[in-house]
């Protein structure tokens, strides 16, 4: 299932909103159209949406200028106290390999935007983050955050032991100058390879071998427990339209076709139609709503052309652009700004 069907807990954007003050980012202004509230972000009993945390991230790329590497810096904030019971599964199982297997059961419970897959090459296990289909700078961050923040779990699990072969990502690197926001240029000793042909981290594989100095079978076995019921309960349950209204409204989110958002919720297109018909809409009205809401906003930004706002609301040109918006608005693009 998508990240996007399971809620969680606000640590994480906590631990956001904490890396985007030392960056001299407002909590305010990080926060900003999420619906979170400074105080759910340190109460136990608030479960939120991934796609709330994913528009304070959002928010975080544009106000800090999207600096080359912020993923890096923001991923190796990562430690085991922000995961709760599912991070200290991790430190309780017997083996390294135990470890990793407990963690990808039960990834609804970090917060990851990627889905992540192992496989064994070898003498090496390889560790792949698949993105989304995001923007290029919301797609950057969200791959070098999960993918340190996993090297930094790694790490946390056996300190000096582990050692990282290689971080690979499968997206380009930034071409953007933020001098005054320096960020990691390495983690763990190693430099990360950007424009790769897939984001993966690869280890030592004799590392699963390796006894952990805190198991504790007992512990080890109350944590898979509650992590199974935690990953039931926080199972989303909101309608099929919302879901599709919230998708379309992520900043940096590539709008999608009919057919890429029935990918997303992994479904079939007919099932998708049918329950938005059900629920009185449909894809073709939440998407023209979504372009009439994000045209308005990108005509504001003079440096914009018209050709870019009519590629980014996923019009074919700007022919086809300026035609939907004589139908909103009465006038063209040209004349609305």
């Amino acid at each position: 299932m998508a990240f996007w069907d399971f809620k969680r807990s606000p640590a994480s954007v906590d631990l956001i909103v904490a890396f985007g003050r030392d960056l001299g980012l407002s909590p305010a202004a990080l926060l900003r159209g999420s619906g979170i509230s400074r105080a759910q972000l340190t109460d136990p009993n608030v479960d939120i949406s991934a796609l709330k945390e994913l528009k304070v991230t959002a928010n975080l790329l544009r106000l800090s200028g999207a600096p080359p590497r912020l993923g890096l810096g923001l991923g190796l904030r990562y430690g085991f106290t922000c995961y709760g019971f599912w991070g200290y599964g991790l430190i309780a199982s017997a083996t390294a390999a135990d470890a990793l297997a407990l963690a990808l059961r039960h990834l609804p419970l970090t917060y990851a935007f990627t889905h992540i897959s192992s496989q064994r090459e070898g003498d090496r296990v390889l560790l792949n983050f698949e993105p989304p289909d995001f923007d290029d700078e919301l797609k950057r961050l969200v791959v070098e955050r999960d993918m340190v923040a996993a090297a930094t779990l790694l790490h946390e699990l056996a300190g000096e032991h582990f050692a990282l072969q290689s971080l690979q990502l499968g997206v380009p690197a930034s071409t953007r100058k933020v001098a005054t926001l320096a960020m990691p240029t390495r983690v763990f000793g190693i430099a990360p390879v950007y424009g790769a042909a897939r984001s993966q981290l690869s280890f030592d594989a004799a590392f699963l071998a390796r006894r952990l100095p805190g198991a504790n079978p007992i512990t080890a076995a109350a944590c898979e427990q509650f992590c199974a019921e935690l990953v039931r309960r926080r199972q989303g349950h909101a309608s099929t339209s919302e879901t599709v209204r919230q998708y379309l409204a992520i900043p940096g989110v590539r709008l999608p076709d009919l057919v890429t958002m029935a990918r997303h919720l992994n479904t079939s297109e007919r099932t998708l139609k049918r329950r938005l018909h059900d629920e009185g809409t449909s894809f073709r009205l939440l998407l023209e709503s979504r372009r009439r809401a994000l045209a308005r906003e990108l005509l504001r930004d003079r440096e914009l052309s018209l050709g870019a706002i009519a590629e980014r609301l996923g019009f074919a040109d700007l022919s086809s652009f300026s035609q939907a918006h004589k139908r909103w608005h009465g006038v063209s693009p040209k004349a609305a700004r």
